[in-house]
C-alpha cells in the first residue's frame, strides 16, 4: 500500500502502476456529468474557471449532505464512462488525474498517457467508507446544481487502485 499525498510529481505519477493499492491525501474536487458540460462551457466561452484546473485531481462523485458531527456524507464514485467526451481536453489543459469508477475509453487512456498522468479507481457501494475519509468539504462551484456542484474535499487516507497508470497499462486489460 503507498500513501501519497496531492499534488503528485511526475516522478511519483510515472512510478505508479496499475493495480497498485495507495492511500491518497490532499484536495481533490467533484465534478460529474452536468459540473462537466458547466466546466466546458466556461472553457469555450474563455471565462476563468472557479477552481484550479493545473494539477488538481476530479473526483467523479456528488458528495452527500453532511450528518452532524461530520465533514461530508456518504460520497462514492460515479460511473468515469460517462466522462469519456470530457477527459481528454481536461487533461490537455492540465487536469492532475482523476477518480472514478469503472472503465474508460482509449481516448481516455490516451490522454493519460500523453500527459503522464493516472486514473484512480474507487470502490463502489463503499460511499460511507469515502465520507469518513473527508476531513473538510465545501462547495466551490455550481450550486445550483445540488448534488451535482462542485465541491473542495480534503481528503485522508482515501483507499484507491492505479486502475490505469501513466504508461496506459490498465487493470481493465488484465
Amino acid at each position: 500500500m503507498k500513501r501519497l499525498t496531492l499534488p503528485l510529481s511526475d516522478e511519483q505519477l510515472a512510478e505508479l502502476n496499475a493495480g497498485d493499492s495507495v492511500l491518497l491525501s490532499g484536495v481533490v474536487y467533484t465534478a460529474r456529468d452536468c459540473a462537466h458540460k458547466r466546466i466546458f462551457e466556461y472553457l469555450d466561452e474563455g471565462k476563468a474557471l472557479p477552481f484550479p484546473l493545473e494539477g488538481s485531481v476530479i473526483y467523479y462523485a456528488g458528495p452527500c449532505p453532511a450528518p452532524e458531527g461530520k465533514a461530508c456524507g456518504s460520497c462514492g464514485p460515479t460511473t468515469s464512462a460517462r466522462m469519456n467526451s470530457f477527459a481528454p481536453r481536461l487533461l490537455d489543459l492540465g487536469l492532475g488525474g482523476m477518480i472514478g469508477k469503472g472503465e474508460m475509453s482509449d481516448e481516455v487512456v490516451a490522454a493519460l498517457v500523453r500527459n503522464g498522468k493516472v486514473y484512480f479507481a474507487a470502490i463502489g457501494g463503499a460511499g460511507a467508507i469515502y465520507g469518513n475519509a473527508i476531513k473538510k468539504s465545501e462547495c466551490v462551484a455550481f450550486p445550483d446544481l445540488l448534488s451535482e456542484a462542485v465541491h473542495r474535499l480534503e481528503i485522508e487516507d482515501y483507499p484507491l487502485v492505479v486502475a490505469v497508470d501513466s504508461r496506459g497499462n490498465s487493470v481493465y486489460q488484465k
